[in-house]
């Protein structure tokens, strides 16, 4: 039986490594112009050109002011990128640690007292709060982080309560109170780490979630300022010349879905992962509890 097992998993490893692949070389583009290319940009792309110009010594030619599309690309990743992915981080930050305490209390009314605000927060429309952001302070990243950051940060906390109810109600962390173990040790020690995989995988498709909040906030002019090379910007200062100059369009769109598409590959992959591993933690935490209850 073995025998016959072990070409299935052989296929299941190369389809994971190939996916992984894939999905590395989709995010390793617009990672790297958004990491790299401000440092590149002012060497290779100055802004001097006629509007909508294709060609002329400008390779993916000029937006409606005359600024090189190429250069835009280089300098608007990190904005367009790191806005996001702090936005998750924050969300993570102070959603995460409230939904492991909701599920790890005895008490209902703690429960109900954490998880209730949430439910009425939940309803609002993201757009709403960045619009009210967009407002008050247009065009700082920071205010615009901090939006996405409250947008999720509910959703995040429901999500890590749901995977965290079974890992602190258990025999393992039960075991862990009984020997004596601290408080923090078993929430984050044990029911957070149970957590991660799901969180990793939430965050995969959270990110890019957020990464298309922000360009579309600044798509409506509700987020960075308008000369902001951030792709979002880009991408809503040349939507009119899409026929005329395409580049200017399609290049910033199509860093946005390679790394859209190659996060979403990324968390995919580990979320399978982690139910195949799942059986295996379960006896490991089957074994830990005997363990326990021998040295009671």
């Amino acid at each position: 039986m073995t025998g016959l097992r072990k070409p299935g998993r052989e296929r299941r490893t190369r389809r994971f490594s190939l996916t992984v692949a894939l999905a590395a070389l989709l995010l390793a583009v617009p990672v790297t112009a958004a990491v790299l290319g401000p440092l590149l940009a002012p060497a290779v792309t100055p802004d001097d050109g006629a509007p909508y110009v294709t060609g002329g010594g400008h390779l993916l030619g000029t937006d409606g002011t005359g600024r090189d599309v190429l250069g835009l690309l280089l300098r608007g990743g990190r904005s367009a990128l790191g806005v996001a992915c702090c936005a998750v981080a924050l969300a993570y930050l102070a959603g995460g640690p409230l939904g492991l305490a909701a599920a790890a209390t005895r008490h209902r009314w703690v429960d109900e007292l954490l998880m209730r605000p949430i439910e009425l927060i939940l309803p609002i429309p993201s757009l709403l709060v960045i619009s009210v952001v967009g407002v008050g302070w247009r065009g700082s990243p920071v205010a615009v982080a901090l939006a996405v950051a409250a947008i999720n940060a509910p959703a995040v906390a429901r999500l890590v309560r749901a995977a965290a109810l079974d890992a602190a109600s258990g025999p393992v962390a039960e075991a862990m109170r009984v020997q004596g173990e601290s408080r923090p040790r078993v929430l984050f020690g044990y029911v957070g780490r149970s957590v991660l995989p799901v969180a990793a995988a939430d965050a995969g498709t959270r990110v890019p979630v957020a990464v298309f909040t922000v360009a579309a906030a600044n798509f409506l002019g509700l987020g960075l300022d308008p000369a902001s090379p951030d792709w979002g910007v880009t991408i809503a200062g040349s939507r009119e010349a899409l026929l005329i100059q395409p580049w200017a369009v399609g290049a910033p769109a199509a860093m946005l879905v390679m790394f859209t598409v190659g996060l979403n590959l990324l968390a995919d992959r580990l979320l399978k992962r982690g139910r195949r591993e799942r059986p295996l933690r379960a006896k490991s935490a089957r074994a830990e509890t005997a363990r326990a209850e021998a040295a009671r």
